[in-house]
């Protein structure tokens, strides 16, 4: 699918952001797989950090962040299929949460003061999968960042009460809003099948797809070869900086246990490339293309790609402030036409219109704060990723060259 020459392009492209000096982008993974599981593209450039001597290569660990949520939601719906969990009910949500029975609602008041009044919906899991539950983040909404104060909530955190005991931003079922709803809906894994996140994730995903790089709780060794942590300044240049995520890497020596918490919203740390292995799956009906493992069924593959929000969409050029400028970007990162939206699926994006990279209407995407970026295009049984770890979110160093990328990419598609 991908001639010698545009592979050779390809890498040059990335090469020129890692290599020049000093580098635009310290170290970069890309990778497109189709269908059967093959790697058509890969390429580690750059080094580990700014400034390191160590290659790039697709052994580093990488904090993966909201990659982790595919990995969470197709954990849901396996359960879902076991009859452990299920969409739409509200008494099972409760009956394994129930910390959720009188949660509250956050409300500015017009002059300015906070408030919590109750809430005027149970929630589902469908809602927590498809971020209408009403759960969202500190770095991205003002009223939630202001009610916390002056302790604060920490978004990125292996401590439970943090995540998990934070009221509703929104009324559940009236808007999406992003945040800590994956969260939850891997608490409801853990105490549905009576497992940790960890535990559950190996077992059930991780060894059935032959991938041993990716995990919740990193070890001391995946440690060692963890890549570095990168800050974009305003005027463009990049400085190292602390990891955000920090817990699992200081608790590596904590033994696994059912009650620990583990974030399903943000928590894996890993390889990136073995990532392409659950992008297939989804190109693949649910049928793990390498190892014949059946992950999901195709009807619920259908359904993960299908739109939740149909009545609510994402209008993805609103303008929309960030809490937190050192996490994330304000939106829309490029400006676009206001009527443009996308939907969402169960667990990630997906596309309203043809990219101007080439990705067809359906295109289910998504990614994490250090930008890193998936899609899963069954049109055309193609899927990719580009990692990086860099903030804030919104990169558009990174952004771009993704679409340079991905535009070639679709041309060679379409000159077939």
């Amino acid at each position: 699918m991908i001639s010698a020459d545009l592979a050779a392009n390809l890498r040059q492209q990335i090469d020129v952001h890692t290599g020049s000096s000093p580098p635009s982008i310290a170290g970069c993974l890309y990778a497109i797989v189709n269908r059967n599981g093959q790697l058509v593209f890969s390429h580690a450039s750059g080094t580990r950090g700014l400034g390191s001597a160590e290659p790039m290569t697709f052994d580093t660990i990488f904090w993966m962040a909201s990659f982790t949520k595919l990995i969470t939601g197709i954990a849901c719906m396996q359960c879902v299929e076991r009859g452990l969990l299920a969409l739409d009910s509200t008494d099972l949500v409760e009956q394994l949460a129930p910390e959720l029975k009188d949660v509250q609602v956050i409300q500015r008041s017009g002059s300015g003061d906070l408030k919590l009044v109750p809430k005027q919906r149970k929630i589902t899991l469908r809602m927590l999968l498809n971020h209408t539950a009403g759960f969202g983040y500190v770095f991205e909404d003002v009223n939630l960042r202001d009610w916390a104060r002056p302790v604060g909530l920490s978004d990125f955190t292996d401590k439970e009460l943090d995540i998990l005991l934070r009221p509703l931003c929104n009324q559940p079922d009236t808007t999406f809003q992003y945040g800590t709803n994956i969260d939850w809906a891997g608490m409801l894994v853990a105490r549905a099948s009576d497992m940790s996140l960890e535990a559950y994730f190996q077992k059930n995903i991780f060894e059935p797809l032959s991938i041993d790089g990716i995990t919740l709780a990193p070890t001391e060794r995946m440690i060692s070869q963890l890549a570095y942590m990168h800050q974009r300044d305003p005027d463009g240049s990049l400085s190292l900086t602390d990891h955000l995520f920090r817990d699992p890497l200081l608790s590596f020596d904590v033994p696994d246990s059912k009650n620990r918490f583990y974030s399903g919203g943000a928590g894996c740390f890993g390889k990136p490339i073995q990532y392409t292995k659950i992008i297939a799956v989804l190109l693949n009906d649910g049928l793990c293309p390498e190892t014949g493992a059946r992950v999901l069924q195709p009807e619920t593959i259908k359904e993960m790609f299908t739109d939740q929000i149909s009545g609510k969409p994402i209008y993805i050029n609103k303008p929309v402030p960030t809490a937190n400028p050192l996490l994330a970007n304000p939106t829309p990162i490029f400006p676009g036409p206001l009527e443009a939206t996308s939907g969402w699926g169960l667990t990630f994006a997906l596309s309203h219109d043809r990219a101007p990279s080439g990705r067809p209407v359906g295109t289910g995407s998504w990614e994490g704060l250090a930008n890193l970026f998936w899609f899963a295009d069954r049109e055309h049984g193609l899927g990719g990723i580009i990692a990086s770890q860099v903030l804030p979110y919104g990169d558009k160093t990174i952004l771009k060259l993704s679409e340079e990328l991905e535009t070639q990419i679709y041309a060679s598609i379409d000159s077939h």
